[in-house]
Formats: structure tokens, sequence, C-alpha cells
């Protein structure tokens, strides 16, 4: 079986109008690949910029996949999140970007988008918290849906990973 290693790591996030972020990461797969060490899903400190609008985080990333076809390739899904002074949490944003295809060390920026909701769910928002989240996961990565959503940009989410290949050539790609 042809393998994948992905190391790296989350950077951290600019752009959010919020501050005192978090991320909450996942990776999705297709049925063909499967995971052979590593975790499929963390979360990352709260950091809350001190000088400009960085949010670091710099959490490793380390997966390693075994596949059998190309089908499904690995990608990263993403949430961001701020935490007030109270501890509440409200979602700043959604986002996700495909693991690269080629080998070497990749930087990555992936940008966020939130649901805005009615005027009432944004008004909401403004004065208690909160606001509108999404019901499945998925349509954040599946375009099907996502197109009837009216959205918000939030900011991007700055990612490097390294890539490694190996046994491709058994199954006839060119690395």
């Amino acid at each position: 079986m042809a393998e994948v290693h992905v190391i790296g790591q989350i950077m951290g996030a600019t752009g959010f109008s919020e501050s005192s972020l978090f991320c909450k990461w996942g990776v999705h797969t297709g049925a063909a690949w499967k995971l052979l060490s590593g975790v499929r899903e963390g979360q990352t400190q709260v950091d809350t910029p001190q000088v400009g609008d960085m949010a670091y985080w710099s959490h490793p990333i380390d997966l390693h996949f075994a596949t059998k076809g190309l089908q499904g390739w690995p990608r990263l899904h993403l949430q961001v999140w701020s935490q007030d002074s109270f501890g509440r949490c409200q979602l700043a944003g959604y986002g996700f970007c495909h693991v690269p295809s080629s080998p070497g060390t990749h930087r990555l920026d992936c940008p966020t988008w939130r649901p805005l909701g009615s005027w009432r769910e944004q008004l909401a928002r403004a004065f208690v918290g909160g606001g509108p989240q999404l019901l499945h996961g998925d349509a954040i990565y599946s375009g099907a849906d996502r197109y009837r959503l009216h959205t918000a940009a939030g900011g991007l989410v700055h990612l490097e990973l390294g890539l490694l290949l190996r046994h491709f050539d058994r199954y006839g790609v060119e690395c």
C-alpha cells in the first residue's frame, strides 16, 4: 500500500475580529484511506494576541496514512472559536483545505467563514454572543449545500505541512 506522512503544525490565525482564539481541527479521508498513526482530530490552546492580530498556536500535526487509491485525498477541516472573559465560546469561522499532494514543505492559508443567520440572530450574537452553527460538519467541505448559506468572511488560518510519500511509484503514480 502507498503511504502518506503529514508532519507539520497549525501556526495560528489572522484577520479575525474576535480575540482569544482557539482552533478545533480534524482530518477527513475517503474509504480507501487508513490512519496508521496519529490522531484524526484535536484542539489548540487559546491565544490572545498582545501585539498585532496574529493568534499563535504552533499546534503539531503528525499523521501517517496508508491508501489503496488517490480518491478521497486527506483534507483538513477547521473550526476557529473565540472565548470571552467569562469562558463562553462562540464560533468565529469554519474552513477547510486539501492536504497538498506533492512531497515537500508547504505553507497554506486557509480562509474561513461563518453562517450569518437572520437579522435577529445577528443582533443576538452582537449583544449576547453565540450565533448560528452548522448542524452537520460535512457542509464545511461539501459544496452541495454550502451555496445556499448566507455567510460572513472570517480570517485566515496559517498552516505549515511537510509531506512524505512512499511506494506511490509501485501503483503507477509519479511523485
